[in-house]
């Protein structure tokens, strides 16, 4: 299925013009990166969720230590996602 879509974009970027194949191979790239920032962070954040409920699972007594730590560790995913969708919109504006 790869193959067939990658065959497919060729296809088309070879139709077009050069500066019309540039745009549109930029916007192309952008929108690859934003989904796998946005798929990484989803996965990042879930991790940290599913390792906190257990963590407090295991020792209730530390839930409060277990939660701010998860809050500050999913902010901080946050903010490498939002650096990393910055840089794919740059991307797409060079």
């Amino acid at each position: 299925m790869l193959t067939s879509t990658i065959l497919a974009i060729q296809d088309v970027v070879a139709a077009m013009s050069p500066e019309a194949a540039q745009n549109y191979l930029g916007l192309l790239g952008s929108g690859i990166g934003f989904g796998l920032t946005i798929l990484g962070a989803g996965i990042g954040i879930g991790m940290i969720g599913s390792s906190a409920a257990q963590g407090i699972a295991r020792q209730p007594e530390a839930a409060a230590n277990i939660q701010t730590s998860s809050i500050i560790l999913a902010a901080l995913i946050e903010g490498a996602a939002l650096f990393a969708l910055v840089i794919a919109l740059l991307y797409k504006l060079i």
